[in-house]
């Protein structure tokens, strides 16, 4: 494909940037938009997430009643504030 020629008005933050880029030795104001917008433009590859698991042996509860377990245990922190506060 040959090269399209277009205006673009820069915000002056983005024009820094630039020029700070085109300090480096070689780099070309052509150069540096063009990688600058692959770079934005392209899809980002997102880094495989990985959970590591560890042996905790058997658990200390019956874990098919956890939620009730759980109530319990809520109800019994519930009592004591109000025993506590009242």
């Amino acid at each position: 494909m040959a090269d399209v020629r277009t205006t673009l008005t820069l915000e002056p933050d983005v024009y820094s940037l630039i020029q700070a880029r085109l300090e480096t030795p070689g780099a070309t104001l052509k150069g540096v938009v063009n990688e600058a917008i692959r770079a934005g433009l392209a899809p980002r590859r997102r880094a495989t997430f990985q959970t590591r698991t560890h042996a905790m042996g058997r658990p200390a509860v019956d874990l098919d009643h956890a939620l009730r377990l759980a109530g319990e245990l809520d109800d019994d922190a519930l009592r004591q504030r109000l025993e506590v506060d009242g």
